[in-house]
């Protein structure tokens, strides 16, 4: 792997890390009050070794042995759970054990690591290394394979009852969260909002994309800084990994998940056509619903509600 040679990028890791170190606890940076009726705790999950931060919203009443039906939720491109936090906690007030959580190298979670210059030896299992965090970038194999192990993780959670689980997803995490349905048989219900990528074949082979992954894969081009924009979104794409990403397609293999598909209007990113092709094509239970007069990030403000409410009644239909 390419080292790291540059004054500006050794600076850019350290202010990384220093604003990680002194960052305000999410909660706080929301403004986010916790209703009465809620409690909240936080847990690690293991995602290919490497520990996400996920916060558990469950209601006050509940008893530790009672099942609840569950709720995983996950931001989309550039996001993190501590903006979820609010939906979490309505899901908890009527019900529900909700579980939010940060992908790998964002938010509150640990990153993957890579080396920076070559093992002494192939066949030692422990050693010292330099290594780099690839940290808020956006890889959506690794993005599905966290939303694949938090399903896992949650299998063994007391309070959960494991034949009703729902997955909640807004914008890119949308389409992930219908990956985790494709990919895992136990999701019962998705709610998929405002919904992003769901096939990421054009993404991955295009020109750019086949000319960064080449020179990535010839030690010629590291690894994007953290939160570089892309397109005016911030964390920049692994190109080489959109290539093998089409839950539109995967969906069929768990053709009886009940799916619900909220989408803006007005919606300018131009997503609207392939998520409502995955709504054609979905042969289980299934609604449909668009938003008049809004726009992609109205779902987190003026139609924050009513988006809320829709997911609340979808989860009630299927999960309860």
């Amino acid at each position: 792997m390419v080292k790291l040679t540059t004054i500006k990028t050794n600076i850019a890791l350290i202010v990384v890390l220093v604003s990680t170190l002194f960052a305000i606890p999410a909660m706080a940076q929301q403004g986010f009050q916790l209703p009465q009726e809620v409690v909240d705790r936080s847990a690690d999950i293991y995602s290919e070794g490497t520990r996400l931060t996920a916060h558990i919203f469950t209601p006050k009443a509940a008893s530790p042995n009672e099942k609840l039906p569950a709720i995983i939720m996950a931001q989309g491109w550039g996001g993190t759970q501590s903006s979820l936090f609010w939906n979490a906690a309505q899901f908890a007030r009527a019900g529900y054990y909700a579980v939010t959580f940060d992908f790998r190298g964002w938010g509150e979670s640990d990153s993957r690591v890579i080396l920076t210059s070559p093992m002494a030896a192939s066949d030692d299992l422990k050693f010292r290394a330099e290594v780099r965090a690839v940290r808020e970038v956006m890889d959506p194999m690794d993005m599905g394979m966290d939303w694949l192990n938090v399903l896992h993780w949650i299998q063994g959670e007391d309070q959960v009852d494991v034949d009703k689980i729902g997955v909640w997803g807004s914008s890119m995490a949308a389409g992930f969260a219908i990956y985790a349905a494709a990919n895992d048989s136990r999701v019962k219900a998705i709610h998929s909002q405002v919904t992003g990528t769901v096939d990421g074949r054009g993404t991955g082979t295009a020109e750019q994309a086949l000319q960064e992954s080449t020179a990535r894969a010839r030690g010629e081009l590291d690894y994007p800084e953290p939160r570089e924009r892309w397109n005016g979104l911030q964390g920049y794409p692994i190109y080489a990994r959109f290539t093998g990403y089409n839950p539109a397609e995967q969906l069929k293999l768990n053709d009886t998940v009940a799916l619900q598909i909220v989408l803006a209007e007005k919606e300018e990113y131009g997503t609207n056509p392939g998520a409502m092709e995955v709504y054609a094509n979905h042969d289980g239970p299934k609604n449909l619903v668009v938003i008049p007069d809004i726009k992609h990030y109205d779902i987190y403000t003026v139609a924050r509600q009513q988006a809320q409410d829709l997911a609340l009644s979808w989860f009630d239909k299927h999960l309860k």
